[in-house]
């Protein structure tokens, strides 16, 4: 196969869909004995086949009849392109000028037309049905789209139908892998000796045996035991195509068209997003916040609450923004489409496009749109894998593992400059900074990070030859006390240290290098140990001095204590 498109057959009841899609493939779409019987499509239908070039192709058939809308809604969700059919016998109706909207609301932009039963119409009636065609289609997607004549019962147009699709597909883009995939189920059920199985068409991404995926709603975990496309067992299979997957970890009668298949790290589950809709045209009321909606994303029908954003309504024919709170946390996306219909008027009110996942504004400031710049600005900071789950756009991160708005970086530099200078000469501690600040610090140009404690480049350490530990060198075993100190200083000598604490009382550390020196020779005189007196009366200090002086000594290592006896620790120096 040199590619694979998912189409989706659209058109007014009783015009022929399915029997087309048999004739083209020799599947029978229709599953049901009571479709079979009534010649009528209640469900969605599915089948497959190569076209001249070697393209792959899937047909998802969805019902025509108004009773059945929200079945069809489901099948055209995640579809490349249309075979809109209608009959010669009895020209454009009610349901194809619904599927048309529907498509267009959808976003679908590529499609051809296939006049159907043109056997029992004579030219005339055939050439007036294809004018009525062109007539209703004008300004949409398929104005100026082929329009092949066939009749499937006949075996007449089929090559030409065809060909038709491929020159089709072969102008309309193939599905590109994000490495995000995600499925919305259509169809579960229970395969004999294999458990459960769902089927629907994968996008964003590939499915690969034995992956582990979550089941959304509810994000319960599942693991993909086998993957079959169009019948054939694959390890592994790529965006756009229709797919059945047989899950492990769940029961088939658990899973319902509606739900989807993820990544669950690769996504964000939202039940509020933010949205373009545009009302249709032939509405004879105004869309606002009263009423009874459902809106159709993926392959499933969700009860919403909307408001409007930015006005109290939106009148027939006009495009807007609204809001829309679901009941259940869905995997989305910016860009994703939807349809929007009132359940008390039974009515399709317009669709629109996902701008975004997770509104951070009030939705009286909300101006929503699907830039990413406006999703940084609005958070200011974003780490780069959030941000590519709320936009699907991947962006590399400009500062440690986030995406930063300038607004907010300058803010953040502003305010460091501000800390760095009120903390005066000793600089500013930075273990009191948090994780973004500690990143926007090393980028400052201006300033030295040491010892932990952030100065300005050009300014003198007030530490340096502080006359304070000149004293202590002075004045070794006799200290003198840090009276007139200021204390900050004296703590940042001591975490530097520059000074040594013990007990309430400091020393330079030259007097416990000179102290260890002259008690490792009193050993070597006395191997013994020697006493408390005996250390005092070689340093000639006062006990005063010498007890937090011994806690340093025996703390270090440099002697052990054995009852009123000092011997040698193992890290006493030789005399």
């Amino acid at each position: 196969m040199t590619g694979s498109h998912v189409v989706a057959t659209a058109g007014h009841v009783d015009h022929g869909k399915s029997t087309l899609v048999r004739a083209l493939t020799g599947i029978d779409p229709d599953r049901f004995e009571e479709e079979k019987t009534r010649g009528l499509t209640i469900d969605l239908g599915f089948a497959w086949s190569t076209l001249p070039s070697g393209r792959g192709v899937a047909f998802v058939d969805v019902p025509g009849h108004v009773r059945f809308l929200k079945n069809m809604l489901a099948g055209v969700g995640a579809v490349d392109a249309c075979l809109f059919v209608v009959a010669a016998t009895e020209g454009w109706k009610r349901q194809s000028e619904e599927h048309l909207r529907i498509l267009e609301l959808l976003g679908i932009g590529h499609g051809l037309v296939a006049l159907t039963k043109v056997g029992a119409v004579d030219d005339d009636h055939r050439e007036l049905a294809r004018m009525d065609v062109a007539d209703h289609v004008a300004g949409t997607f398929l104005d100026g789209a082929e329009v092949v004549e066939v009749d499937a019962l006949e075996g007449r147009g089929l090559e030409d139908l065809r060909l038709g699709l491929d020159r089709l597909l072969g102008a309309t883009p193939v599905a590109t892998d994000a490495h995000r995939p995600r499925l919305w189920v259509d169809r579960s059920f229970a395969a004999k000796g294999s458990g459960t199985v769902v089927t629907g068409t994968l996008t964003g991404g590939s499915l690969a045996v034995d992956d582990e995926l979550a089941l959304v709603p509810g994000s319960r975990p599942v693991r993909v035991r086998a993957l079959q496309s169009h019948q054939e067992s694959l390890p592994r299979v790529g965006p756009g195509r229709r797919v059945a997957v047989n899950l492990v970890g769940v029961g088939h009668d658990e899973v319902e068209r509606g739900h989807a298949l993820v990544h669950a790290e690769h996504w964000h589950l939202t039940r509020r997003v933010d949205a373009s809709l545009a009302v249709l045209g032939a509405l004879d009321h105004e869309v606002s916040r009263r009423g009874a909606y459902v809106a159709y994303l993926g392959s499933g029908e969700h009860p919403v609450r909307l408001r409007v954003l930015g006005a109290s309504a939106l009148e027939p024919g006009s495009s807007g923004f609204v809001r829309l709170h679901l009941a259940e946390a869905l995997p989305l996306v910016p860009g994703d489409r939807f349809v929007l219909r009132e359940t008390g008027r039974s009515e399709t009110v317009g669709g629109g496009e996902v701008l975004d996942v997770d509104p951070v504004l009030p939705a009286s400031r909300a101006r929503p749109d699907r830039s990413v710049e406006r999703v940084v600005a609005e958070r200011g900071w974003v780490e780069s894998n959030a941000l590519e789950r709320l936009t699907g756009v991947a962006r590399p991160p400009d500062m440690g593992p986030w995406v930063v708005d300038p607004v907010a970086l300058e803010a953040v530099r502003t305010a460091l400059d501000a800390a760095i200078d009120a903390a005066g000469p000793l600089g500013l501690d930075v273990a009191g900074l948090d994780p973004r600040q500690r990143a926007v610090l090393v980028t400052l140009d201006d300033v030295n990070v040491d010892a932990g404690r952030a100065r300005r480049t050009t300014a003198a350490d007030p530490l340096a030859d502080h006359p304070y530990v000149n004293r202590l060198v002075a004045s070794q075993f006799a200290p003198p006390s840090p009276q007139g100190v200021d204390r900050q200083e004296l703590r940042e000598l001591v975490r530097r240290g520059l000074v040594l604490e013990s007990e309430g009382t400091y020393f330079a550390p030259s007097a416990l290098d000179a102290a260890a020196v002259i008690v490792a020779r009193l050993l070597a005189e006395h191997p013994e140990g020697v006493t408390v007196a005996q250390i005092r009366d070689a340093l000639g200090t006062s006990r005063k001095f010498l007890l937090p002086l011994l806690t340093m000594l025996d703390g270090r290592g440099i002697t052990r204590r054995r009852g009123d006896l000092r011997i040698g620790g193992p890290r006493l120096p030789v005399p």
